[in-house]
Order: structure tokens, then C-alpha cells, then sequence
């Protein structure tokens, strides 16, 4: 379960991600970091039509119950976060 905060909405929307692909990436990631005090990044690959692949990451605050995502983006430098 998870919820997500406003400045998390704020950012999904100004980067035109959808909420149910954050919450599909929740579900199943292609990875999870831990990044330590509780945070957690998960990300996943996904193709975007013609525009080519992109790695979505998403930041979770897993002390929190239910867990909280902080913020949300995605960035087609898939190598520099891999």
C-alpha cells in the first residue's frame, strides 16, 4: 500500500506521468534501490511509442505506513542510473 504525497502528484503531473503507471511500477519494478533511511528508489524501463525507452524511478519513503512516494521522473540516460 502507498500513498502519494502532493508534491509527488505536483511532479507527476508536470512531467506528464500518469499515476497508474507509478502505481504499475510499484507493483512490479524492474529494480529496487535501497538508498538507505528508509528510502527506496523503484525503477522500471519502459518503451514509449516512438519516442524510444525511458527509466521511470520512483522515491519511496518505506518508513512511512502506508509507504509514501515522495517524488516521480523519468529520464532516457537509462545508463547513468544502472
Amino acid at each position: 500500500m502507498f500513498d502519494l504525497s502532493s508534491h509527488a502528484i505536483e511532479q507527476a503531473e508536470l512531467r506528464q506521468i500518469k499515476l497508474e503507471t507509478i502505481f504499475k511500477i510499484l507493483e512490479n519494478p524492474d529494480s529496487v534501490i535501497e538508498e538507505g533511511n528508509g528510502q527506496l528508489i523503484y525503477q522500471k524501463i519502459e518503451n514509449e511509442f516512438n519516442r524510444g525507452n525511458y527509466l521511470y524511478r520512483v522515491f519511496v519513503n518505506s518508513n512511512k505506513n502506508p509507504k509514501l512516494v515522495k517524488t516521480v521522473y523519468k529520464t532516457s540516460k537509462i545508463e547513468k542510473y544502472l
